[in-house]
């Protein structure tokens, strides 16, 4: 088997949203990412919109697809899991998405049977976020 010329490494998650501008202020607002880049396609009647904490040559980002007309939203569906974010202070984290309207579906404590702290919001999409306390 010939290796591959680089390190193969994961570049972004796509999320369809229904509601784009709320998507985009709930990852930017309130989970402070920035907007990379966005893209209109007409011709296809979508707009794509990378979002993430840093540039994607080095950080993996999420896509959020916005299908125009599509506003009653989608099945997401029993085989997705969640996205993960690491924060330094978990419980903090939650009260400001919370106090900027946000969800959480379960608050922060240690992961069952361990001592990682955790805890999960949900996006304006119902997309699952699980927060892990990251001190470094």
């Amino acid at each position: 088997m010939t290796e591959p010329a680089t390190t193969p490494r994961m570049l972004h998650t796509m999320l369809r949203t229904k509601n784009l501008n709320a998507s985009l202020d709930f990852y930017t607002g309130l989970l402070g990412m920035k907007v990379l880049r966005r893209t209109e396609v007409p011709a296809g009647e979508y707009t794509l919109v990378f979002v993430g904490y840093g540039d994607e040559a080095d950080h993996t980002v999420i896509e959020l697809t916005y299908n125009w007309g599509k506003d009653d939203g989608y099945d997401l569906g029993t085989a997705f899991g969640h996205l993960a974010i690491g924060v330094p202070d978990v419980a903090a984290m939650c009260e400001h998405v919370r106090a900027g309207g946000g969800r959480v579906v379960r608050e922060a404590g240690p992961v069952k049977h361990g001592t990682t702290i955790i805890a999960f919001i949900e996006d304006p999409d119902g997309y699952k976020i699980e927060l892990i306390e990251r001190k470094h």
